[in-house]
């Protein structure tokens, strides 16, 4: 599973809006919608990635898809 679609599925698991996300990150819904969409990948500081998998109550590896190994 594309990691857009694995952050599209938690969200969803979680009742949270793209716009939630983008909120507790600091960042636009925009970005989020662009993850969502694979139009861009997520860009951010480890503060961020630990932040996003708290919200969307996953671990790391959750997300990774495993591919940069």
């Amino acid at each position: 599973m594309a990691l857009s679609d694995r952050i599209v599925s938690l969200r969803k698991q979680h009742n949270l809006s793209q716009r939630d996300i983008a909120y507790a990150l600091g960042i636009t819904d925009q970005t989020v919608s662009n993850w969502e969409q694979g139009r861009s990948e997520p860009r951010l500081t480890i503060r961020q990635v630990v932040l996003l998998c708290s919200i969307l109550n996953c671990s790391l590896a959750d997300l990774d898809d495993g591919k940069d190994r």
